[in-house]
């Protein structure tokens, strides 16, 4: 399950409210970003 949050007020939007419309429920923002569950490091060579 994608989870987006709202970049203006940041709270979580379910991906299942954006197949209606892309918008923040909350706040009406359309910027919505997805947040990253798990961080990748990257070794320089």
């Amino acid at each position: 399950m994608v989870n987006y949050k709202c970049f203006n007020c940041n709270k979580r939007v379910a991906a299942e409210y954006l197949r209606k419309r892309v918008r923040c429920p909350y706040c009406g923002s359309k910027m919505l970003f997805k947040s990253r569950t798990e961080t990748t490091k990257v070794k320089a060579r």
